[in-house]
């Protein structure tokens, strides 16, 4: 059966046009919409949604109200909270994410059909990851397909980096980096990953599937959190012991070296494995230049981004290590890297820390 989704947004065209995006994947139904949250408790009793798309700023009862009330009784619906306050009001999208909300995305922008595009898969993903999530199950569950339904094509890392050979593998030296992938689930698993981690923990570069505008205030909330320093990546951005950085939203990021020391790219692109930033473009690149220096992680999310980096990183000489399936909100990417056969270790959530640290420890001797 399809998705049922309930859009609940004060502006007619977006409730338009968000219902013209969800109902062109077969996999998803808009049952409803409503101005606010009083009309959708009403539409709510008549019929019951798998998934919410929740506006923040209404009349009557604001979203977040709405979110937190919703995630406090006993069979809450997942909600993704698609609102133009998240670019204005970090804070916003902070406390959507403390209170429940199970993805956060921007509404988008009618300007342009490309956009657009990009706009709708985000947005398909995003209730799909949001319906996985119901009632705790940890690992996907086959959706029906129509193979008649235009899919967008799904870019390898290929449109924005060569793949690494045996000639440009770089010697192994005794400096070390960590690059980590995350989506659905992952704000809270990085979170914790960091927040167990030493002041001089080896530099980190990290990508999290989060939407332009969101990546300097979860950078900033982290930060504050953490014995390392925790920032939004910016081009040419040095990675160093006691720091990590967090790709923005809507760039890739690219680990790159020059002689000893280890930089990160910020760059544009299409789409990779259906993401920007992708972790496969990561992860390859800290193939290419990093090889047997570099340990890969990979935790909670929806979809197979990073497995195929991952792999990769794992040929190259890396280690690697995936979060297993018991700790994970969604066992999709790291799933996927396991069966790609490119994970050396796979560990709890609580554990991935003190693995990785161990990790740097005997590769450094």
């Amino acid at each position: 059966m399809p998705i049922k989704v309930l859009i609940i947004d004060d502006s007619a065209l977006v409730r338009e046009t968000l219902s013209q995006i969800l109902n062109s994947d077969t996999d998803i139904k808009v049952i409803a919409t409503a101005s606010d949250p009083i009309f959708g408790a009403k539409k709510i009793k008549v019929e019951r949604p798998d998934v919410i798309v929740l506006d923040i700023e209404m009349a009557r009862m604001d979203g977040l109200t709405f979110l937190k009330k919703m995630n406090e009784t006993v069979d809450p619906i997942p909600c993704v909270v698609c609102s133009t306050m998240i670019s204005e009001g970090s804070e916003n999208a902070m406390k959507a994410l403390e209170y429940g909300a199970a993805e956060l995305i921007q509404k988008p922008a009618l300007g342009t059909r490309k956009f657009l595009e990009e706009s709708k898969v985000r947005i398909c993903d995003a209730v799909k990851s949001a319906y996985k999530s119901t009632n705790n199950l940890k690992k996907l569950i086959p959706s029906p397909l129509n193979n008649k339904r235009t899919v967008q094509p799904k870019l390898s890392a290929d449109v924005i980096l060569d793949k690494p050979s045996a000639l440009s593998t770089p010697l192994e030296t005794t400096e070390r980096v960590v690059v980590v992938g995350a989506s659905t689930g992952g704000t809270e698993a990085l979170k914790d990953f960091l927040t167990m981690l030493p002041d001089d923990a080896p530099g980190i570069v990290i990508v999290q599937h989060m939407p332009e505008h969101f990546t300097a205030a979860f950078a900033n909330r982290l930060d504050g959190l953490c014995r390392i320093h925790v920032k939004e990546a910016q081009n040419g951005d040095s990675v160093i012991p006691g720091q990590a950085l967090i790709a923005p939203g809507n760039y890739h990021i690219l680990l790159k070296r020059s002689g000893a020391r280890y930089y990160v790219e910020i760059k544009e692109g299409p789409l990779v494995s259906r993401h920007r930033p992708s972790v496969d473009v990561l992860f390859r690149s800290a193939a290419r230049y990093a090889g047997k220096n570099a340990i890969g992680i990979i935790m909670t999310g929806m979809g197979d981004d990073g497995a195929k980096g991952m792999r990769e990183m794992h040929d190259a000489g890396a280690y690697t290590i995936a979060q297993d399936e018991q700790s994970c909100i969604v066992y999709g990417m790291p799933g996927e890297a396991v069966k790609n056969g490119g994970v050396d270790k796979i560990v709890p959530l609580t554990n991935i820390a003190q693995t990785m640290i161990n990790a740097t420890l005997i590769r450094s001797k």
